[in-house]
């Protein structure tokens, strides 16, 4: 069970100190929501905050790109120093082109589905990313109420990873907290984002083991 912290929940003043703490509370992965006003409605940062995190943080990041044309920036999340890139099956650019250009640009590439999308819909590049990501909220805003029914969305998935042998890693992202991350977990899930949850708490430690367990303990 992997613990993403999403930094849209903490202190954008205090942005390098919380990443930090949240990386020597034991976090697997940064969860770093990138929004461009268009594809979804609201602006949240780009590549040359990502790019000022990298040199002091050395957990994984775990870029979420919400924009419309992910293949016209990926470089730059390249170059800022993305470990995994997701970006959104409905976006504008071409699935495979971005997926391939994300991986030889040495990240790995996953795909992201709104609450609209069905499973399915994922299916044909499952062998080809690293990571499928269900959105547990409509994307843009952090704060929201978990959505119980798209735990079939990600039981389905899970059982279309499991019976071809894969090791994506899935992901759910939205309301997660001690209560909501078990019923993820027992739907299939492996890598939890959540915010409020973790930031709103005054030890982060204590809040990243009290979700990974409770995660954990649900499968």
């Amino acid at each position: 069970m992997k613990i993403a912290p999403s930094v849209l929940a903490c202190d954008f003043s205090r942005l390098g100190e919380e990443s930090l703490a949240m990386e020597a509370a034991g976090a697997d992965l940064l969860h770093l929501d990138v929004m461009d006003g268009h594809f979804v409605p609201n602006i949240s940062f780009g590549a040359p905050v990502i790019k000022s995190l990298r040199p002091r943080l050395s957990i994984p990041f775990d870029v979420h790109l919400m924009i419309s044309e992910p293949l016209r920036y990926a470089k730059d999340f390249l170059q800022a120093g993305a470990d995994y890139i997701t970006f959104h099956l409905e976006a504008d650019s071409p699935i495979d082109q971005t997926i391939e250009f994300i991986r030889q640009g040495g990240a790995k590439p996953g795909l992201v589905l709104k609450p609209v999308t069905p499973a399915e819909a994922v299916f044909p590049y499952l062998d080809q990313i690293d990571m499928v990501l269900v959105m547990t909220v409509e994307p843009g805003f952090g704060g929201q109420s978990f959505m119980e029914h798209m735990m079939s969305k990600v039981a389905v998935i899970r059982q279309e990873i499991d019976n071809r042998g894969l090791s994506v890693l899935l992901q759910v992202d939205g309301g997660i907290d001690d209560t909501t991350g078990p019923i993820a977990a027992k739907a299939g899930a492996n890598v939890f984002v959540a915010g409020s949850s973790l930031f709103r708490q005054p030890d982060y430690a204590a809040a990243v083991h009290t979700l990974r367990e409770s995660c954990a303990g649900a499968v």
